[in-house]
């Protein structure tokens, strides 16, 4: 066996660590919850996305939970994981929004959301280029965690009206709870990056 050989075999190893694998599986998720909530008026279709869509959810917390006591944390888990946490959110934004589901002054929640989410990728990766960490705080969990509820309101929508009346009102109260951690979290990251604004890339 050759010794560039092992680190290929290596590096497809880390691959397919059940955590990139679980990562690998939101991405895929992705198309699907859009897809299905394309028809507003079909009820199965939206139970069928909210089922994906929780899978999903769960993943976001089994890959890392599980990288971390299987000592499987890899430099492609840390950079697939928050994309895929994005394009989930940002995708089933603009889903329930296209299909009439979220609608009105709760447009500026999810628009203050995805600024905020662009806004804070920017920042890290900024950061990352002088060599200075920006950790996920635990008020941005919290974010997160509305977040999610949030959306999970949304895509049952009107499905979710038969089972439990008053689910999309939820949904706003709870996207504007997101919205408003969101500011917070958008502004405790500025000034943890605020000191090291202007400063090079390390040579």
């Amino acid at each position: 066996m050759t010794h560039t050989a092992l680190p290929r075999r290596r590096r497809l190893r880390h691959a397919l660590a059940l955590p990139n694998l679980l990562t690998y599986g939101r991405l895929l998720a992705v198309p699907v919850v859009a897809f299905l909530l394309q028809k507003p008026s079909a009820a199965w279709e939206h139970w069928a996305a909210l089922g994906v869509y929780t899978v999903a959810c769960l993943t976001d917390f089994l890959d890392g939970y599980l990288a971390r006591i299987w000592k499987q944390q890899s430099p492609l888990g840390r950079m697939l994981d928050p994309i895929a946490d994005k394009l989930l959110v940002a995708t089933t934004l603009l889903a329930v929004t296209a299909n009439g589901t979220l609608v009105g002054w709760t447009l500026w929640a999810a628009i203050i959301i995805l600024c905020r989410e662009l806004l804070v990728s920017g920042l890290r990766e900024y950061l990352a280029d002088v060599k200075v960490p920006l950790p996920v705080s635990a008020v941005a969990k919290w974010k997160t965690t509305a977040q999610m509820l949030a959306l999970g309101f949304f895509i049952a929508g009107p499905a979710g009206e038969t089972v439990l009346p008053g689910t999309v009102r939820i949904g706003d109260a709870l996207l504007w709870v997101a919205a408003a951690l969101t500011l917070y979290t958008a502004v405790d990251y500025a000034l943890a990056g605020w000191p090291h604004m202007g400063e090079e890339e390390d040579a």
